[in-house]
C-alpha cells in the first residue's frame, strides 16, 4: 500500500547541482525550459516535470540528455507559475495541494507548447515523457493528441480505477518494483486493461529493487547496486523514443 504518511516520496534520492544548458523562454501564458541538440532536428520531445515543478535541476538534467541524444527538449511549468511542492512542505496537506493542480487538465498548456514547437522551432515529430505527477499527465496526453507519436510515462500513478487502453500512440510505462507509492498490483491491473483493450504498441516494465523516482532522482554514485537499473530505466527511455518518434 502507498505510505500516506509521505503520499508522494519523489523526493528520495540526492537532488542534482546543476544548472542546466538550456534556457528559459515565454510561450503563450507559460514559461518553458527549453534545450536544444547541437545539429538541427524536427524531433521534439515534452519533459513533464514532478510535484517538484519545471525548475528542478534533476528534471532539466533529463531534458538536457535528450537533447544530446538529437532531440528538441522543452518542459513546460504545467503548474502555471503556481508553487511547487517542497520537501518540507506538511504532507497532510498534500491531497488539497494535489486537487488545485491536476494533471489531467492541461490541455490549454499543451496546445501552447505544442504550437510553439511546430511554428517556432519547425519541430514535426514530436513525443512526451514525464515523471511522477508528470507521468499521470503522459496518461492523458497520449489519450487526447494523435500528433504525439510516443510516450514515456515514469513512475506515474495508477488508481485501480484509471483505464490508459485508449492510447493513442506507443506508449512505454516504467515502474519500480520498490514503489510505496504504486502497488504493484496497480501495475499488474494496468497490465491486464492494456492487453484487453489496447490497440496500439505499449511496453509495461517493472526495475528490480528500485523505488519511486529512480531513473530522474537518484544520482548514479548513490547507490553503487542501483546504477545499472537508473542507466537502464534512461536507456529504456530514448530507445523507446528513438523508435516512435
Amino acid at each position: 500500500m502507498a505510505n500516506e504518511s509521505r503520499p508522494c516520496p519523489c523526493d528520495i534520492g540526492d537532488r542534482f547541482d546543476y544548472g542546466g544548458r538550456g534556457q528559459e523562454v515565454q510561450v503563450e501564458h507559460i514559461k518553458v525550459y527549453v534545450c536544444k541538440p547541437p545539429a538541427s532536428t524536427d524531433r521534439a520531445v515534452i519533459v513533464i516535470h514532478d510535484i517538484f515543478g519545471w525548475q528542478l535541476p534533476n528534471t532539466r538534467y533529463m531534458a538536457d540528455m535528450l537533447a544530446a541524444n538529437g532531440y528538441i527538449a522543452i518542459c513546460p511549468d504545467f503548474f502555471v507559475g503556481k508553487e511547487p511542492w517542497k520537501p518540507s512542505d506538511d504532507w497532510s496537506k498534500f491531497d488539497d495541494w494535489l486537487k488545485t493542480r491536476d494533471a489531467r487538465k492541461i490541455n490549454k498548456e499543451a496546445d501552447a507548447v505544442l504550437k510553439y514547437l511546430k511554428e517556432q522551432c519547425a519541430a514535426k515529430k514530436l513525443g512526451v515523457i514525464g515523471f511522477c505527477w508528470g507521468g499521470v499527465a503522459v496518461h492523458h496526453l497520449m489519450m487526447t493528441y494523435p500528433e504525439l507519436k510516443a510516450g514515456v510515462s515514469l513512475y506515474g500513478l495508477i488508481k485501480d480505477s484509471d483505464d490508459v487502453s485508449n492510447l493513442l500512440n506507443p506508449t512505454f510505462f516504467i515502474f519500480a518494483e520498490k514503489d510505496d507509492f504504486i502497488p504493484l498490483r496497480q501495475v499488474t491491473l494496468l497490465e491486464e486493461k492494456l492487453k484487453r483493450n489496447c490497440e496500439v504498441d505499449y511496453e509495461v516494465k517493472i526495475y528490480p529493487g528500485q523505488t519511486h523516482g529512480f531513473v530522474h532522482r537518484k544520482r548514479e554514485d548513490i547507490s553503487p547496486q542501483d546504477k545499472p537499473y537508473i542507466e537502464e530505466g534512461r536507456k529504456d527511455m530514448i530507445n523507446w523514443l528513438n523508435i516512435y518518434v
